[in-house]
């Protein structure tokens, strides 16, 4: 399977006990939904070029504020060890399909921003989480009429975000071309 097949859901930190089980980091909405996929496709987040790995969690359990897994195969705490900081991935066949007016990031990054003027604002870098909304990263283009390098657009449907039209890559915007 190819890696723009898979989708990054978190990762493994340390291990826990002497019985190969390991402290998981989820970015699911909720955490604990990381458990709904299998398998696991692991990567480490440091050598892309190295190996991937498949593996199925046998349990789980919450433990303190966080998670815990066993890993079918992984019997020992030297095993387990193996795996740490390993990236969790899975197939994008298993993600859940979305309403109409939600999107999964990954599916923003790379489309163009315009405003209802037609001005190009830039290609979005990234989204940045905040405790208020998510926000859109521009990254305006080389030859901005504004001197901007970069917008920060607030991912707040029907004020900033006009329209997202994944087919024509194309996001539409409220927002001044000089902000």
């Amino acid at each position: 399977m190819a890696q723009s097949d898979k989708v990054v859901i978190g990762c493994i930190g340390a291990v826990y006990g002497v019985k190969g089980w390991l402290k998981i980091q989820s970015y699911t909405e909720s955490p604990e939904d990381i458990f709904e996929y299998s398998p696991w496709y692991l990567q480490s987040s440091a050598a892309r070029q190295q190996s991937e790995q498949t593996v199925k969690v046998v349990e789980w359990r919450h433990h303190n504020k966080g998670l815990i897994a066993h890993i079918d195969g992984i019997n020992d705490r030297d095993q387990a060890s193996r795996l740490t900081g390993m990236e969790i991935s899975i197939s994008t066949e298993e993600l859940p399909a979305l309403a109409e007016d939600e999107f999964y990031w990954r599916d923003l990054i790379g489309l163009r921003v315009k405003n209802q003027q037609g001005y190009d604002m830039g290609v979005v870098e990234q989204i940045m989480p905040t405790p208020a909304n998510d926000v859109l990263v521009v990254k305006a283009n080389t030859n901005d009429a504004f001197g901007k390098s970069e917008r920060l657009i607030p991912f707040i449907q029907s004020q900033y975000i006009i329209d997202v039209d994944n087919d024509n890559q194309l996001i539409q915007v409220d927002w001044p071309s000089d902000f």
